[in-house]
């Protein structure tokens, strides 16, 4: 069997602050080509740190991050992030918030409509299109901000804790719907979650870091069909999972809290 394509690459990875808080690493990752892999790890270990030397959004340390073989240095061509908090505009309605990107790129009125509408039908926002954010509930405005992600076609597609302020129900209803964001692009997606069951569920391959300064302490392989939904949850093999990421994190995130294991 052939070694799948390494989409982004981090060797050697530090980050330290001006501070002198050792936020991270060494970190070495191979993000594989089109994966749903998902970081887990106690508060503070650095998780959100990872996702921004990756994005460009600051620069490491130490060591090297590539992108599809090319160095990082500054946010590369094909990289999409949706943070946790709601960046959604609140003077743009839906469909302009979705439209945003495109529009401050110059690309042409006819191309950002077709994209646009697109990603409202994709989102299930179509009837929502002309409702400003206000006017939407929570999992709706995280919907936008996808969908605004969604417009730009990413080939990597990072996320901070994008559902972390939502409800348990409506959290694995929106794994679906990123579930389906994936299939449907097939690109390669990280995502930053404190959730356990959410990173379980959703992934190819899941990366459990420890206490700060965070590394990779333990990296599990789901073994999930690519078909699959929120109803995996009720398969015997995603208890031992869930089993398998907390024996790995509990440790580690009684340091993060002063206690000893």
């Amino acid at each position: 069997m052939s070694t799948p394509t390494a989409h982004a690459t981090l060797r050697g990875v530090t980050r330290i602050y001006p501070s002198l808080v050792h936020a991270l690493g060494p970190v070495d990752l191979d993000l594989r080509q089109g994966e749903f892999f998902s970081v887990v790890g106690p508060s503070g270990c650095g998780k959100s740190t990872l996702l921004d030397v990756l994005a460009g959004l600051s620069a490491p340390t130490s060591g090297t991050i590539a992108f599809e073989g090319r160095p990082v240095n500054g946010v590369p061509d094909g990289v999409g992030v949706v943070f946790q908090e709601d960046s959604s505009f609140a003077w743009l309605n839906v469909q302009d918030n979705v439209a945003f990107g495109l529009r401050r790129a110059g690309m042409e009125a006819a191309e950002i409509k077709r994209r646009v509408e697109y990603a409202l039908g994709f989102m299930g926002l179509r009837d929502f299109a002309t409702a400003f954010p206000a006017q939407l509930s929570g999992g709706m405005r995280q919907r936008v901000c996808i969908a605004r992600t969604l417009v730009m076609q990413p080939r990597l597609i990072l996320l901070d804790e994008p559902f972390g302020a939502l409800d348990q129900q409506t959290r694995l209803l929106m794994g679906d719907e990123l579930l389906r964001l994936w299939r449907e692009t097939g690109a390669t997606v990280m995502l930053i979650t404190h959730a356990l069951d959410e990173a379980a569920m959703l992934s190819d391959r899941v990366g459990v870091m420890s206490s700060r300064p965070g590394c990779f302490i333990d990296l599990a392989v789901t073994d999930w069909p690519r078909a699959r939904d929120s109803r995996i949850v009720s398969d015997p093999a995603f208890g031992l999972l869930t089993a398998r990421l907390w024996s790995s994190l509990r440790a580690e995130s009684m340091k993060a809290i002063g206690r000893v294991a």
